[in-house]
């Protein structure tokens, strides 16, 4: 018995220590990041009646320091994910979603990159990345309560740096790349035109299954909310010039993308001694608004999804080992990395290798070894270009940076206080050599073993679409083709750009709205504007048309369910405006973004029956009829607030994507997230503009008078005054702090 007893203390006390382990090992493993050397930092964050800061400083670094600490006090749990994700760690916070995210990072080599490249950025640039770590950095030390991973503090610039170059890519649609290549499922892409004996259905690996199921997608990593890539999602922009407004130059941002989370939009002002001073929107780990205005111009943006990346199967060795390319074998790169899991208390390590040719990353999966090359690889330029954006004062000094091709892709809308208007479908398209030269097919799988295919550098800016101060007077883009952007006699001629660029050719339903309520329209006067802005409706054309010519197709009494029937006999009298009058609004709502998604990321078409009849059991569940009020349907929700909505998954009115609650109703997760609407008087006086934001600027933060307080402004449609001029922030500040790191 003493043998026993003996022997399962002996068990208690391994079983104690493995537990021990397991739940303490990771951050004695993790990287470690050096503090950004000591630098004296000082600013000033001023709060408007919305809490919106302003940041003030004499040097930009300063302002930077400032836009940390301030972005901290409003949402430091989502800054702690963002930098979590940046170090490979997210798995340790979010287990195995955020697992994901670490294996991209060691896929795509983030934090290789970031070692290699950022001290190739100039001195003012790094400068600013230094001293917004600083700020973060502060605040941890200054909250060690709301550190929710253990070392995860001190950061620097590099960090910073690999935060950007792993996010970016997803924004064009990299993740529809790799998710069926780790699956082994075919890959979804759709990009332009077929290319003469290249047509895109070669696009798929020999024996590949079909299109990856959404389950399999989200596992696999295919799924990732960074970006519009992440679902059916989209943005919306107009900019209309003096002529055609009747009044100001008028530059609407509509940016849509999710309303939590590491790409949630942040508003802030910035204004520094050195002449930077800007107002708009940020993502979390960023010094610098992405969007938004200056005192001279402004601009938005929209996701574009151009053909950004080229797949490659290898030809390897018996071994596994080595590829083939011009002839002759090549070691393939490999690596052992350990991604944190999170289980409960403990937090298992999880070994993945990851590969690497010449090619670029390397994803092996039943079908063979399958190298990825895709646009902007292996270069952190865009922190620089977007800050250089950010203080120009024309529009040759704004195209100067944009023709870098720095910045790896989205639409962008300018405008300024010139009346000058612009339209760039900006990608860093790859550089792909001419098809008579290689005859390579590059929608499809290319072969691995020829170094001819294996491209270097991005195409010219002359190259990629653009229009700049159109005769209509008015450009706009909501995520579609860019060849419908200003209407008849002033658009571009696709026949005019190369097929090898693999420029889109989608519309969406809120391309087709905006385009016929532009083109229709006198002056676009700021009312002309609101109620193009705030539409809720659908055309009969696309997606939309072909669903409603399948329950057209279907036999309305073949069903022993009469719902069933009476749903179908509200869809085909339905208005088609999500607007909350009328019938049919809450069916339509839940019916109709299954079928858009399809369309959007080239999934397959679902089965019209079993989408009506989830419907039908959906809201014959929770409201006890298949007709209720869509605004009891469609929601807002934040703490104790609880509105209604409008809107519908593909209306300019944007209520994009939701979760279903357990009382049957939808909160919105996605969808007009942050609207900025800016104006440039004709009479050449100062800037004004006007935004909102669904909740309010302390988005994690419930104690917070700022963490609800603009729902109902939102729900209004209304919008709140931006405080950009330093007087008009002073005379409504609701409070001053000066923040410094001084020793």
């Amino acid at each position: 018995m003493k043998f026993l007893r003996g022997a399962a203390i002996t068990v208690a006390a391994v079983l104690m220590i493995a537990f021990i382990g397991l739940a303490t090992w990771e951050p004695f493993f993790a990287r470690t990041s050096e503090a950004p050397e000591y630098r004296e930092y000082s600013a000033e964050i001023v709060r408007d009646e919305f809490g919106v800061p302003m940041i003030y400083g004499e040097t930009d670094a300063d302002v930077a320091f400032g836009v940390a600490i301030a972005h901290a006090q409003d949402d430091f749990f989502t800054l702690q994910d963002v930098a979590a994700m940046s170090k490979g760690r997210y798995g340790a916070i979010a287990g195995e979603d955020g697992a994901t995210f670490d294996y991209v990072y060691h896929l795509l080599d983030a934090r290789g990159t970031a070692e290699r490249k950022y001290m190739t950025l100039p001195a003012d640039t790094r400068a600013l990345f230094e001293a917004y770590a600083a700020g973060l950095n502060q605040f941890a030390d200054e909250n060690p309560d709301e550190v929710k991973l253990s070392g995860l503090f001190p950061v620097n610039g590099e960090d910073i740096a690999a935060g950007f170059v792993l996010r970016q890519p997803f924004f064009y649609g990299l993740g529809n790349v790799i998710g069926p290549l780790v699956a082994g499922d075919d890959l979804r892409r759709e990009f332009g035109e077929d290319i003469p004996g290249f047509p895109r259905d070669a696009a798929a690996p020999e024996g590949g299954a079909e299109a990856a199921t959404e389950e399999t997608a989200r596992r696999h990593g295919l799924v990732l909310p960074w970006g519009e890539e992440a679902d059916h999602l989209g943005s919306n922009a107009w900019a209309v010039t003096p002529e055609r407004s009747g009044g100001p130059t008028t530059l609407i941002s509509n940016a849509h993308q999710p309303l939590r989370g590491g790409v949630a939009w942040y508003e802030l002002g910035v204004q520094s001694g050195e002449g930077w001073h800007f107002t708009g929107a940020n993502f979390p780990g960023s010094p610098f608004p992405f969007l938004g205005h200056n005192e001279d111009l402004g601009w938005t943006n929209t996701v574009n999804r151009p053909d950004m990346a080229d797949v490659y199967q290898l030809e390897m060795n018996e071994a596994g080992t080595q590829y083939m390319l011009d002839g002759e074998w090549v070691d393939l790169s490999e690596k052992t990395v350990t991604l944190p899991v999170k289980f409960g208390p403990l937090t298992l390590p999880v070994r993945r290798s990851v590969y690497r040719s010449v090619h670029g990353p390397v994803i092996k999966n039943d079908n063979g070894y399958f190298a990825i090359r895709y646009g902007a690889m292996d270069t952190v330029d865009q922190l620089d270009a977007y800050y250089r954006i950010n203080k120009a004062g024309t529009l040759e000094e704004w195209q100067t940076q944009m023709a870098r091709m720095a910045i790896p892709s989205t639409n962008f809308i300018y405008a300024d206080r010139e009346g000058n208007i612009a339209y760039v479908y900006n990608a860093a398209i790859p550089d792909r050599p001419d098809l008579e030269e290689v005859q390579a097919n590059w929608r499809g799988i290319l072969p691995g073993n020829r170094s001819d295919l294996i491209w270097e550098g991005p195409v010219d800016y002359a190259e990629i679409p653009k229009l700049i101060n159109p005769a209509s007077g008015w450009l706009y883009n909501a995520n579609n083709e860019p060849f419908t952007a200003a209407g008849a006699g002033s658009d571009l001629d696709p026949a005019d750009f190369s097929p090898v660029l693999g420029v889109e050719r989608k519309q969406t339903n809120r391309s087709r709205r905006a385009y016929q309520l532009l083109s229709e329209a006198g002056p676009l006067n700021r009312a002309a504007l609101e109620r193009i802005k705030y539409d809720t409706a659908y055309v009969r054309e696309g997606y939309v048309d072909r669903l409603w010519s399948d329950l057209e197709a279907l036999e309305g009494n073949a069903w022993p369910d009469p719902d069933m029937a009476q749903a179908r006999e509200l869809l085909l009298n339905w208005d088609f405006t999500a607007d909350n009058e009328g019938s049919g609004d809450a069916l339509a709502l839940v019916l109709i973004r299954d079928f858009m998604g399809a369309e959007y990321n080239n999934k397959p078409w679902p089965d019209v029956t079993e989408k009506l009849g989830e419907a039908v059991a959906h809201l014959n569940e929770h409201f006890g009829t298949i007709d209720p009020p869509m605004s009891d349907l469609l929601r807002l929700r934040q703490g104790d607030v609880d509105l209604p909505l409008d809107g519908g998954s593909d209306t300019l009115r944007a209520s994009t994507t939701w979760e279903v609650h357990d009382d049957g109703r939808f909160s919105l997760v996605h969808g007009d997230s942050f609207i900025q609407w800016t104006e440039w008087p004709a009479d050449g006086s100062r800037v004004t503009s006007r935004s909102i934001q669904p909740f309010g600027a302390a988005t994690t933060r419930p104690d917070s008078p700022h963490y609800t307080d603009q729902m109902q402004i939102y729900v209004d449609h209304g919008l709140k005054p931006v405080r950009f001029w330093e007087d008009d922030v002073r005379a409504h500040a609701i409070s001053t702090v000066a923040v410094t790191n001084a020793r």
